[in-house]
């Protein structure tokens, strides 16, 4: 009879709080209003032709669909596996997850079995005979202790706190992992850039070079001034101090692109320059308000905000009575051989309730604290908006004035290639002085410097327009527009 009591205690406990789990005393969550503007900022800078408005969502693109180039998709892949600011990233999702679950363990009686052996010696002083004697006790039994009734959702408030934190850290880990992408790119193109300008300035070492050599014989016959063989010499000199800063800025890149590799990179996948890397250019950027609420940064606030949203239920609760079941039922016996006779049964069930009257202001203290960090949470959610708001403006108003700007700087290179042409033959024939050819010169090679830039520029923004605009990764489309779905209490 006794067990069948304890039983059905225990059944009690568990139906209650299964009807009272969902309740809690947390304010209704609404998601703020976006504090930007309802479209894109419009002007001179920014391009506004239909085509720019017909691409994909940078979400809706896998980093694999962007990226097309296969030696940097490698490059991207050996990333992915061996980052180790990515892998601390998914580390903290596995230790948010374990937070999670030991808050979700809170709201389940926590049943434990246990046995034991007592040896006691009662002095005869206390003894009811009168004369020493020694006792021996064995007990086995089952029992759950100190497990709260959740009637007014304290614990489930503090689980859908860890539970927002825990899909926090999982778009923490989705931001990381965009920003790596974009990170690899833009260090692999410059890297790329760097390794063409210093295939330019070695050329150009070739040119003068052959050019100081002439200018020399010419100078040796009487056929050209001292002032044109130094100044001769300087270009070849500019040259290798070209080749040697480029050589080092080389190294460097690649130093930086093996850190964010997490391991050397094969040599057959490291680029030779600009012209062969190729990206998808139709990105739209859509609108403000569907774009920056998709950015896994944004959506990161969102649920720490939603966390201070369930912190609020908690404090809350704290001025309400606490519930505590303990419960034990099993078998104590003096002797082993008895320890499961029917007449052994022994069992105990101690409620207990905690009403606050008194605690000197701390209920009070803990809920303005709630409330306070929730404002603060709001404001850092609504701030994380804005400074997207301002990435994808900086990036839209590059990327509507490079095409202009790579066709003038075509422009520039071509024309200055023609008047070096001119000036060297105009020079070779007599006509004009060195100096101008090598005017000439220097303003073709600073043109084609500035061309290869121009192109990294190109590139680059568009790896930043991809990862500003919430770039897609590995989420299949479909997901991104779903609510999250809650992990299984």
């Amino acid at each position: 009879m006794a067990e069948k009591i304890i039983l059905r205690i225990i059944i009690l406990a568990v139906l209650t709080m299964a009807c009272l789990s969902g309740c809690t005393m947390a304010p209704t969550y609404t998601r703020p209003a976006t504090p930007t503007p309802a479209a894109w900022p419009e002007g001179a800078a920014y391009k506004t032709d239909a085509d720019s408005k017909q691409g994909l969502a940078a979400t809706d693109i896998a980093w694999r669909d962007f990226f097309i180039d296969r030696n940097l998709q490698k490059v991207i892949e050996l990333a992915l596996a061996n980052n180790r600011d990515l892998r601390m990233a998914v580390l903290n999702i596995e230790k948010a997850q374990g937070q999670f679950q030991i808050k979700v363990s809170d709201l389940f009686p926590h049943v434990n079995a246990a046995g034991s052996r007592t040896d006691q010696r009662v002095p005869k002083d206390l003894s009811l005979t009168g004369h020493a004697m020694t006792t021996r006790q064995y007990s086995v039994g089952l029992g759950f202790s100190a497990y709260e009734l959740d009637l007014f959702g304290r614990i489930q408030s503090l689980k859908d706190q860890a539970l927002e934190q825990y899909l926090a850290t999982e778009e923490a880990r989705r931001s990381a992992q965009i920003a790596l992408v974009a990170e690899v790119a833009s260090v692999y193109l410059s890297l790329a850039a760097d390794r063409e300008l210093l295939q330019l300035s070695s050329d150009t070492l070739k040119t003068q070079e052959a050019t100081f050599e002439l200018i020399q014989r010419r100078f040796d016959v009487g056929f050209s001034s001292e002032l044109d063989l130094r100044q001769a010499q300087t270009r070849l000199d500019a040259a290798r101090v070209d080749i040697a800063r480029f050589t080092g800025q080389v190294a460097r890149d690649e130093n930086a692109l093996m850190l964010l590799v997490g391991s050397a990179v094969p040599a057959e996948l490291l680029p030779k320059e600009l012209g062969t890397i190729a990206l998808l250019k139709d990105i739209s950027p859509g609108l403000p308000s569907e774009t920056l609420l998709r950015r896994p940064d944004i959506l990161q606030a969102e649920h720490i905000l939603k966390g201070a949203n369930a912190n609020i239920g908690a404090a809350r609760a704290a001025f309400f009575p606490r519930i505590t079941l303990v419960a034990n039922g099993g078998y104590a016996s003096i002797r082993l051989t008895d320890l499961f006779h029917p007449e052994s049964l022994a069992w105990s069930f101690v409620p207990q309730i905690s009403v606050p009257i008194f605690d000197g202001g701390a209920n009070i203290a803990g809920l303005d604290i709630a409330k306070a960090d929730h404002a603060i949470m709001l404001a850092q959610y609504e701030k994380a908006i804005q400074v997207a708001f301002r990435e994808v403006a900086d990036a839209l108003a590059q990327h509507g004035t490079i095409g202009d700007q790579m066709a003038a700087q075509q422009s520039l290179a071509d024309a200055s290639a023609k008047a070096y042409s001119l000036s060297e033959a105009r020079y070779k024939a007599g006509i004009d002085s060195y100096l101008t050819a090598l005017d000439a010169h220097r303003s073709l090679y600073s043109a084609q410097q500035g061309l290869i830039s121009v192109r990294l520029l190109q590139l680059t923004n568009l790896v930043t327009l991809y990862k500003v605009l919430g770039g897609g990764v590995d989420v299949p489309v479909e997901a991104a527009d779903k609510p999250v779905t809650k992990i299984t209490d």
